[in-house]
Formats: C-alpha cells, structure tokens, sequence
C-alpha cells in the first residue's frame, strides 16, 4: 500500500480538469516518470507556479468536481509520478476517482464545510497531513493548529488501495 502522508499543496479552486492536471499534448509518453516534469503546468491559480510549488509536496487539498474533462488515466500517473497520492477534495469526477483508486491511490471526498475549514485554517501555512487509512481519518497540522477530518470509501474501493491497485488486486484474487 502507497503512503498518504506528507506536505500539503492548496489548490482553491473547484473544476480543475484533467488537462489541467496534465495536458493533453503529453499523453504519447509511455512511462508515468515522462508525465512528472508537466503536472499542473497548464493550471491558471492565483499565486500557483507549477515549477516551484509542487516539488515536496505529497497530499493535494482543493475544492469540487476535481479531475473533471476527459476519462485518461495520465491525470493520476501525473500526480503519481510526483508522489502525490492523496487527493482530498468536495468531489471529483467520477471516473477520475475510480482511475485513483485503480492506481493505488486514495481520493477522499469530505463535505463543502469540512473544506472550506482545512483551507481557512492551514492555506497559506507548511502544513502537513497524516492518514489513518485504518482509522479513516487524517490529520492536518501546522505549527501550533491540527484538525483531524473522517472519511469513508467503499469497501471495495478500500481493497483496491490496500492491494495497491486494480492489478495487484486482480493478481491476487483472481
């Protein structure tokens, strides 16, 4: 199972789509680490700079219908390749949220309030989320404020995390 833990990056803003996440002009590259260099290179965010804010960073904080557009995989290979596993936002498109938990990857879904919260109170400060994957919690914490969020995802959706992916889960089950 991937790790959920690390720095996290703010994107405040709601729709971001998957060409955004990672244009389409590099969806010929054959390996995820070919993705890496171009994550988020088209996203237009106030005081966001591709090549200088996502370097660290592991968990990714933002608002509705994130990786909306079109149905590729690359969107979470991209994040992948630069080590973000967690996404946690209000919503997300749907078939981007089952390309995460195909990969590996975790995609929580916390309510609007419960958002608007974590970016009041950690945007613009070196915070740092912890998961309790077991547990279904994280923990976001800077300097002296933390604040632990709930969540919950399908057990089956668990099982694909846990094994790593929809192939190692296959491998093992079937």
């Amino acid at each position: 199972m991937k790790t959920f833990d690390g720095k996290v990056l703010f994107l405040d803003r709601s729709d971001i789509n998957t060409d955004e996440i990672i244009p389409a002009k590099y969806l010929t590259e054959i390996s995820r680490e070919a993705l890496a260099p171009n994550l988020l290179e088209d996203l237009t965010l106030d005081s966001f700079d591709p090549a200088t804010d996502i370097n660290g960073r592991s968990v990714i904080l933002t608002r509705a219908n994130f990786g909306c557009g079109s149905s590729r995989e690359h969107a979470p290979w991209a994040l992948e390749a630069n080590g973000i596993n967690l996404v946690v936002g209000e919503s997300f498109a749907r078939i981007f949220r089952q390309n995460m938990f195909n990969c590996g990857m975790l995609a929580v879904e916390l309510p609007a309030d419960t958002i608007a919260d974590l970016f009041a109170a950690f945007a613009g400060r070196d915070t740092t989320a912890k998961t309790d994957f077991e547990g279904s919690s994280i923990t976001f914490t800077a300097d002296d404020v933390s604040k632990t969020v709930s969540f919950a995802i399908s057990g089956f959706d668990a099982d694909l995390v846990k094994a790593g992916g929809w192939v190692d889960y296959a491998d093992a089950n079937y």
